[in-house]
This record gives structure tokens, C-alpha cells and sequence, in this order.
């Protein structure tokens, strides 16, 4: 039987069970067999194009726990083609793979270089199984004083970057310069090589920070910072830095596909309701913005680009009589239905009302479970219920509960 057999035969069966059964397979490598089944469990999902192929190999369960999603690859490569055209890229840290399989349909040529010589054998192998044929394999080391060693003559449009965020016992690490390898002490080199470099970054990452120190080596070369969001979560942020830029930054939000471009000045008009709009607010919208525009620190981009009221300055959540198709993709939408001064007799109204609802606090005195436990509701249903502080632009404030119903557009 051989190696691809049995991974073919035994796909289904326990971990466990195939590590004790080794002895009656001698001719399997037993640790790669498992490791690749436990790794096509993850990908099925994660990146579903190499599911169904045939022959694939994975030494490392922890480089697909890490790898990016084919979704969040497959962006990191439209970004790079914006870069550089059908240009030549260099993925200086390939780990499974993943990202330089999305390089080869955008970019005329990649290098693939992984210092894991075991996830190099087998990203060569990947390769040949997915039929691409403009990816070159190599097996070394970067460090700060061999890039050209490593490049070996490949001249490179675009050298993409993933560091590896955990240190040598384990640890998870969020500093630049903690990451493997060294990104501070790198660009410069890499942006004396070719013109672009594009990073990827712990979704973690303070954005503000990572920015500026990486334009301090750099003498301002940061031009794109991009926050990448899938499955309502923040996956990912990538850095953009181009060799001939000078002065400041992009940002763009992505999620579902859609992308946004954020202002360079996200901090006024603040745009805050009136006590005597509340009466009003019933079968308006109520959008609130989902992690990526969250991380991007786009907290009044609603009220500023889109003229939407915010409820309050620390309240991240916003009204209008129609909510823009360009934000839809980025937050939860809702029609509200009602609105009422936040006390225990209107807690026990809606208690008595409702069987099931979400249940969420802004900027009020109270937990969302304690809000939740004193209604007495279950969790479920498009009803969602927040306990809310409501700042008015006569600077006054006051504690409401808002019910709202989950609203999908028809091209949500």
C-alpha cells in the first residue's frame, strides 16, 4: 500500500487509533500520514481547492492551523497584481503554501522559500499535484544578512513576508521585531532589492504602532495598510511598502469580498441624535460595524463619510433611514423596532414579550449578561436587544434599551 493509499483508505478513522497501529504498516511513514489527515480536516474548509486533490502531503498540523485561508490568499494576490501587474514575487516564508499558490495565479513567476525542509519537500510535491508550473522551490534560511543568497539571482517585483509569530519555546509573540524573521532590520535591505514589500501581520497587531515603526526604518515607505476580515472575524492585517512612496498611508477594509476605502481624517463631524428624534428612531436602521472597520479604528467613518447618527460618542452604534450598500458587508444591520427608557419595569415588558433574542451592552453600567439574566430570555432569533447609553447634542445622556430586528439585503 502506498503512501497516498493509505492516507485515501484511512481518512476517517481516530488520530489516536492510526498512531497505535503503526507497527502493522511499516512501510508507511506513519507521522506524515497523520499529520497530512489531520491537516486535510483543517483545509476542507479553510482553503476547499486542495481538498479534493489527489496525492497532497502535510509534514506540519501547525502550519495549517497558521496558514492563510485561500479567501485571505487569494486577496493578498489581487493586492500584489494591483502592485505589479503579471510581475515576478518572492514568498520569502512559504510555510504550507498557501499564499505563493495564490501568487502563481496573479504573478508571472514566484519563489517559494521555506527554511522547514520537510514543508519545503512537500510544498514542491503540492505544487506539481495543483499543476502549477511558474513556482520555484527553495529550502533556506533568512536571515538579516542574506537576502541575495536566499533571492539566488531571482530579481523579484514583490517579496511578500510572513513572519512567524512565536518564539523558539513556543511562546506567541506580537512585536516586529520578536517575529522570525526580523522585519525592522529587513526592509530596508528588501527595499533597496525591489520596490514593493508586502507583510503580513498578526490580526493583533496595533496598526498606529506597527506603521509608524516600520516607516521609521524605512523613511516613510509605507503606502497600504489593508485589514482583513472573514467570517465576521479579523484575520489578518497586511502592510504595503513601496520604495519610491513618501507620505502617509491608505486604509482599506475587507470583508465579504467588498472593500472600502477609509479617509485619512476618520474624526468629525461627530453627527449625535436629539432627544426629540428618539420618537423617530422606530423603523429606521441601526447599523453596528463589525470587527474589521473596528480594528481599523473607524469609529465615527459612518457619520463622517455617510452622514449617519452616532447614539453616542463611546456607543459604536449607528442610525438612518436607509443604511448605504457600501457598509452592509461590513456590520450588522437591523430595523428597529422599539425604543424605551432602560428601567425595570420596561426589562420586565420585554421579558414578558419575547422567548428569544439576542442581548448585547454598550457603554452602560451592566454586563450583556447581566442585561440578558434580568430580562429572562433566551438566546436565538433575528430580535436583538441592546442596553444602550444614548449621548444628545444638547449634551445630555440616558440609558435606553433599542429592539432591534436582523436585517439581510438582498445583496447581503
Amino acid at each position: 500500500m502506498t503512501l497516498e493509499e493509505f492516507i485515501t483508505a484511512h481518512q476517517d478513522d481516530e488520530i489516536a487509533v492510526l498512531l497505535l497501529s503503526r507497527d502493522r504498516f511499516p512501510e508507511i511513514d506513519m507521522e506524515l500520514a497523520v499529520s497530512t489527515i489531520e491537516c486535510r480536516r483543517k483545509l476542507r474548509t479553510k482553503v476547499p481547492q486542495w481538498y479534493g486533490v489527489p496525492g497532497m502531503l502535510y509534514p506540519s498540523v501547525l502550519s495549517a492551523q497558521q496558514c492563510s485561508s485561500s479567501e485571505t490568499a487569494l486577496y493578498k494576490a489581487e493586492v500584489a497584481a494591483e502592485a505589479i501587474g503579471r510581475g515576478r514575487i518572492a514568498d520569502l516564508t512559504g510555510g504550507l503554501g498557501v499564499d505563493t499558490w495564490a501568487f502563481s495565479q496573479a504573478a508571472s513567476e514566484v519563489l517559494y522559500n521555506e527554511a522547514d525542509k520537510a514543508l519545503s519537500e512537500s510544498a514542491a510535491n503540492n505544487f506539481s499535484r495543483l499543476g502549477i508550473n511558474n513556482v520555484s522551490v527553495r529550502n533556506t534560511t533568512l536571515g538579516k544578512d542574506n537576502l541575495k543568497e536566499v533571492l539566488g539571482g531571482f530579481c523579484p517585483d514583490l517579496i511578500y513576508l510572513d513572519p512567524a509569530r512565536r518564539a523558539s519555546d513556543g511562546r506567541k509573540v506580537f512585536l516586529l521585531e520578536q517575529c522570525l524573521p526580523d522585519v525592522l532590520t529587513l526592509a530596508g535591505a528588501i527595499l533597496d532589492t525591489c520596490r514593493f514589500l508586502l507583510l503580513k501581520l498578526s490580526p493583533m497587531a496595533d496598526i498606529t504602532m506597527a506603521v509608524s515603526r516600520l516607516d521609521a526604518v524605512s523613511d516613510g515607505k509605507v503606502r497600504d495598510v489593508h485589514v482583513v476580515a472573514s467570517g465576521g472575524e479579523c484575520k489578518e492585517l497586511l502592510v504595503m511598502m513601496d520604495a519610491m512612496h513618501r507620505g502617509g498611508h491608505v486604509l482599506h477594509v475587507h470583508e465579504s469580498g467588498s472593500t472600502l476605502i477609509l479617509p485619512p481624517d476618520d474624526g468629525a463631524p461627530l453627527l449625535l441624535p436629539s432627544e426629540d428624534s428618539l420618537e423617530s428612531l422606530p423603523g429606521q436602521f441601526l447599523f453596528e460595524p463589525g470587527k474589521a472597520l473596528a480594528k481599523a479604528g473607524a469609529f465615527n467613518f459612518p457619520c463622517s463619510v455617510y452622514g449617519m447618527e452616532k447614539l453616542a460618542r463611546h456607543t459604536h452604534l449607528f442610525t438612518a433611514k436607509a443604511i448605504p450598500d457600501q457598509l452592509i458587508p461590513f456590520g450588522k444591520c437591523f430595523i428597529i423596532r422599539e425604543i424605551l427608557p432602560l428601567n425595570k419595569k420596561n426589562i420586565k415588558v420585554l421579558g414578558k414579550r419575547l422567548q428569544r433574542a439576542e442581548v448585547s451592552s454598550r457603554n452602560i453600567r451592566m454586563t450583556s449578561d447581566d442585561l440578558k439574566g434580568r430580562i429572562g430570555i433566551l438566546s436565538g432569533g433575528s430580535v436583538h436587544i441592546y442596553g444602550i447609553r444614548i449621548d444628545f447634542g444638547n449634551g445630555r445622556s440616558d440609558n435606553y434599551l433599542l429592539v432591534g430586528e436582523r436585517y439581510f439585503s438582498q445583496n447581503s
